[in-house]
């Protein structure tokens, strides 16, 4: 998949840079992060979430980084496969139509036990009109979107401002979110 994807003519300009998609996993990957877009250093590495983002969703998932990379545990999918670019305030957007040409292709060779969608793209696309009207609002709404789904709020750095708003994140879906994670993780 990974070649169709830095095959297609979309991604020309990234191929041309000599960068490959970043997505990860495999069929049996048991839960499934669906994310924005790679940041700098993780294009640049080729390890997903490999930053103060990554450190923190670590922490949130109640795993290690050694689980974190076994693709028969974790599978990362983003809603755009190459880093976007600086932007005024972080990172650029991910390109709009990439995810609806490769996500449903990919997601078909995949069956997870509980799937993450992080940030508000994430959780625009995969849940459509069933998200809230904010992000805020869809994350606070965890429980409502079923045991095999969690929305969360990007682990950036810079989102603490928004953590610091939302105290109940931490003190009640990340506890959750931890228990689903190793429920995934430790099914047959």
């Amino acid at each position: 998949m990974r070649e169709a994807i830095a095959a297609d003519p979309a991604n020309a300009a990234f191929t041309a840079m000599g960068w490959r998609p970043l997505l990860f996993g495999s069929p049996s990957s048991r839960v499934l992060i669906v994310s924005q877009a790679p940041g700098r250093r993780a294009q640049e590495s080729g390890i997903p979430f490999n930053d103060a983002s990554g450190d923190r969703l670590l922490r949130w998932l109640g795993v290690t980084r050694a689980e974190f990379d076994d693709a028969s545990r974790f599978a990362i999918v983003p809603m755009d496969f190459y880093y976007p670019g600086k932007g005024a305030s972080g990172d650029l957007p991910p390109r709009r139509g990439i995810a609806e040409v490769w996500h449903p292709r990919i997601l078909s060779l995949m069956r997870p036990r509980l799937t993450i969608l992080v940030g508000a793209y994430a959780q625009r696309f995969h849940l459509g009109a069933r998200r809230a009207p904010t992000l805020t609002e869809t994350v606070r709404a965890w429980r409502e979107y079923g045991s095999e789904t969690v929305p969360i709020v990007h682990p950036s750095p810079l989102n603490v401002g928004w953590q610091q708003r939302n105290p109940w994140f931490e003190e009640e879906l990340v506890p959750d979110l931890k228990g689903r994670v190793a429920d995934a993780l430790r099914r047959p």
